[in-house]
């Protein structure tokens, strides 16, 4: 987990992609800490991708570094704890101008069953379970 999260933050900006009906739906994310030992995500629940996932946890995610990429495919299980978002908002201060923790609207998510695939052009794949 500890290189899954190393790898996204590496990233910067990777692709989590959920399901609305029969549509996949694709869109940047850049927030990956762990917490608890769990891999935690933030949202908004207003938005579209909040309400796809509790509708349907499955969730995969994408992410590229140099001639590197990841490919996880995972449940996407929401922690309502005011603590989890608190710290996650600490530990990525640039969210505090968008959401509080206790404001009714910032979510906060970890990976569940995650299976995070490495590749690297000209390399073997390489998985990791957690």
């Amino acid at each position: 987990m500890e290189k899954v999260c190393a790898f996204l933050k590496k990233c910067g900006v990777y692709y989590l992609a959920t399901v609305e009906g029969d549509q996949p739906r694709v869109r940047p994310f850049g927030v990956a800490e762990i917490i608890d030992g769990k891999l935690y995500f933030i949202t908004g629940k207003r938005k579209e991708v909040s309400k796809q996932m509790l509708a349907n946890p499955k969730i995969e995610i994408s992410g590229t570094c140099g001639r590197e990429w990841i490919r996880i495919e995972a449940l996407a299980i929401e922690d309502d704890r005011n603590e989890v978002r608190q710290q996650l908002l600490d530990l990525v201060p640039s969210l505090k101008g968008m959401y509080q923790a206790n404001d009714g609207n910032c979510q906060a998510f970890y990976l569940k069953d995650a299976t995070a695939t490495f590749y690297a052009f000209g390399g073997e794949p390489s998985t990791v379970q957690f």
